[in-house]
Parts: structure tokens; sequence; C-alpha cells
């Protein structure tokens, strides 16, 4: 199984970090992203899109981090990270919405301004920040984990953009419960980090 990857990519870091949590051997493939490697053959084969992640596993090429983490929950990680019921996988799935979503267009833009000099709006990246992390605060007040009292895919797709955060200014100092939820996550048994997860 083949994982086209960039190593400070959130995005890849989150097929890494859930193929290490369940076992699951990766051959990562770097891709030189300032080179334009994935505008040009073989990736924009695979990806049309030009962006990363892409997952080869066999005969299924897979793009977009949340739809590979589904397909690898599905296929590797029995019901524990992806489960059976609707009402479940609805409670799941609101988080992988969240990491494409809000955290994208926060924590992710911030750092993509503040590390790489993305040229985006770091200020609207900061607003929505400070709009989102204290409802993911008050989830996580309640609960140990994101959804389904377990840990899921949600706490994949979530975790790298909070983690980092503080590389594009967004920081958890008034936030303990996610700061707890981090500690949790990276005890979980095969955890691996990123550059920038401390």
């Amino acid at each position: 199984m083949k994982l086209y990857d960039l190593e400070l990519s959130g995005n890849c870091y989150k097929v890494r970090l859930f193929a290490a949590l369940v076992g699951i051997e990766l051959e990562l493939e770097p891709v030189d992203i300032p080179g334009g490697a994935h505008k040009r053959p073989p990736l924009i084969d695979l990806n049309p899109w030009g962006e990363l992640p892409v997952l080869v596993d066999g005969d299924v090429v897979l793009r977009d981090s949340q739809a590979i983490l589904v397909y690898l929950a599905r296929r590797y990680g029995g019901n524990q990270w992806w489960p059976d019921g609707a009402a479940q996988q609805g409670e799941v799935m609101q988080w992988l919405s969240t990491a494409a979503n809000e955290i994208h267009n926060g924590p992710n833009t911030a750092r993509l301004v503040e590390k790489f000099g993305y040229p985006l709006n770091k200020a609207r990246a900061l607003e929505v920040s400070a709009q989102l992390l204290p409802l993911i605060e008050q989830h996580l007040s309640r609960h140990d984990w994101l959804a389904l009292g377990r840990p899921t895919i949600a706490e994949c797709a979530v975790f790298p953009y909070l983690a980092v955060g503080w590389e594009g200014g967004v920081t958890l100092n008034d936030y303990p419960a996610i700061q707890a939820w981090i500690e949790r996550t990276k005890a979980l048994p095969g955890f691996v980090g990123m550059p920038g997860v401390r």
C-alpha cells in the first residue's frame, strides 16, 4: 500500500497516524511539492486535483485524507474506528466534516500562512479558530473522545492541525480540555508524531 506523502502535511499525517494506530504498513512516496511534482505524472494521473495525500491500495486509488481514513478504517480497522451503525457513522462523520471545513479554514490556514508563506487571509483564519476552539473545548470538557466515547478516525482527522496550530499562531493555552485530549491521543498505542507535534 503506497501513500504519496509530504512529511509536513497534516492531511498526509492523518493517514500515517491512523495506519500506525492499527498496524498498517505504508510505503511512503515523498512528493516534491515545491518542485511541482504534484502537478505532473505520475501523481496528476492518480489525482487530477494535484493534491496530497493519495493512497494506492492495489486497484484502489483514493484522494482526500477524510475519504482515505474512512476506507482504511472500514477495510482494516474493524468497527472500532469506523462504526457500522448509521447514527454512529454520522457522529464520527461530523468531526471529519469539521476537520475538512472549520479546522482547514482556521488552524490549518493560519499555519500555511505563517510557516509556508501562503498568500491566504491569516486574520480570517485566526477568527475562524477563535470561533471553533471554544466549541471543541466545550465538547471535550464533557467527553474524553470526539465521538462514541472511544478513539475513532475522528481523532486522526482533528488531531493534526490542532496539535500543530501553534505554528500558525493558534495556541491552546486557554483550552485545557483540548490539551488533555491531545495528550490522550498521543498516549494511544502505536501513536506516531509529525514535525511540530510536541
